[in-house]
């Protein structure tokens, strides 16, 4: 158990520190760690720089408290505080109702007053009129509404969470939108804060989407229903291995993830996602899953890119891409496969087809889907800023590296 330190030492440390004497200089004088003056003075509620030159916020204790905008109400002086300070150190300390009476204030101001600015000691409560003014000569106004009650932040706020944006990436692409408009910024904290913690007037109830997050697994149990490893001729020469090294640190364009995302019926749509711009392409299989029918739409999604930015493509070792040496001779673009139950080797494939999930929960039927519905999910995906893309967003990065091509051709 630590040492007692006397209540006279730590009020004495407290009037030095709001008087302005550094951290370092109270340190020196009471002969104790800075830690220690720094853990006394949070007790407090002393905000503290560190530093030989740090300490509190220096304020003369003669001013009178800020008052809060559309209240009118009095504030207590230095000479309000001591009087209660000298009323509790009675031997019979005055009840709260003679003090507010003595004051001219109510009851209730007096009892949050003690509330507020008390310090706890060992036990017991401490009031000190000096230290009480000073918190509350720093101390900001409470605000009374949050900063989304802004109309024209909110309504920027609930329109990219309309489009899917992250609380994060919405926060970012404030701040690109409005740069010179520090009250058009707000923190993604604020944004969760508003989707989740608000009762009255939350954020959810504007929009849209049925879902504002994504909700990820806590778990996943791998089952796999590929055949034997000896019963998959289609790997030789086409493992992870045998794939380009330049693909491995994304420094090259051209070189995509793909994967099937499913649902009941026989339906799915093809995903792929290009590992440097994190651009999506989506095509939905017209209710057959066998490898003729997925390369060929593969190839429908793929024709209208540059050669250049059509090198490879990294997919798992599903059946459905079996004739993909078929598909390298009709558009050029090598395939390669993961190794077994490896779903990190195409981390950026799996990521996206998350985010999809988040518009086609399992179950969805995919031959229900509109291809004016899959459009806008892909279009979605790609005006999203990305904090891997500096909060840049795929579709941009991908029209520069087309206009990029066509220049160097």
């Amino acid at each position: 158990m630590g040492k007692r330190i006397p209540w006279a030492q730590r009020a004495a440390v407290y009037g030095h520190l709001i008087r302005g004497r550094s951290a370092c200089q109270v340190s020196e004088t009471f002969q104790m760690g800075l830690s220690t003056v720094a853990r006394w003075a949070d007790r407090a509620g002393i905000e503290l720089s560190l530093g030989r030159a740090g300490g509190a916020p220096v304020v003369p204790l003669e001013a009178d408290p800020p008052r809060t905008p559309g209240r009118s109400y009095r504030r207590l002086t230095l000479a309000d505080r001591s009087f209660i300070q000298a009323a509790l150190s009675l031997p019979e300390p005055l009840p709260m109702r003679t003090i507010a009476a003595e004051l001219k204030v109510s009851p209730s101001t007096v009892s949050r007053e003690i509330k507020a600015h008390s310090i706890i000691d060992w036990g017991q409560s401490h009031y000190v009129a000096e230290i009480a003014h000073y918190r509350a000569l720093v101390q900001r106004p409470r605000r009374r509404g949050g900063k989304l009650d802004d109309p024209d932040l909110r309504e920027q706020v609930v329109a990219l969470l309309n489009h899917r944006f992250s609380p994060q990436q919405v926060a970012a692409e404030l701040q690109i939108l409005f740069p010179e408009q520090s009250e058009m910024h707000v923190s993604h904290e604020t944004i969760y804060q508003a989707l989740y913690v608000q009762g009255k007037g939350a954020l959810r109830h504007e929009l849209t989407v049925v879902k504002a997050l994504r909700s990820g697994r806590t778990s996943r149990v791998p089952r796999s229903k590929l055949p034997r490893r000896s019963e998959r001729p289609w790997l030789e020469g086409a493992r992870l291995s045998d794939r380009p090294a330049e693909v491995a640190d994304r420094a090259v364009p051209g070189h995509w993830e793909g994967d099937l995302v499913v649902g009941p019926d026989n339906s799915g749509i093809v995903t792929l996602v290009e590992r440097s711009t994190r651009y999506v392409l989506l095509g939905r299989l017209p209710g057959s899953r066998d490898s003729a029918t997925v390369t060929s739409v593969l190839q429908e999604m793929i024709a209208g890119l540059p050669a250049d930015l059509l090198r490879t493509i990294t997919w798992d070792q599903g059946q459905e891409m079996a004739s993909h040496a078929a598909f390298t001779v009709a558009t050029g673009c090598r395939v390669f496969f993961c190794d077994p139950h490896s779903p990190w080797q195409r981390g950026t494939n799996e990521n996206t087809n998350g985010l999809i999930r988040d518009f086609y929960p399992k179950k969805t039927n995919f031959n229900e889907v509109s291809d004016a519905d899959l459009a806008e999910t892909q279009r979605l995906l790609n005006i999203r800023p990305r904090q891997t893309l500096g909060w840049r967003k795929p579709c941009d990065r991908l029209a520069e590296l087309i206009t990029g091509v066509a220049l160097a051709t």
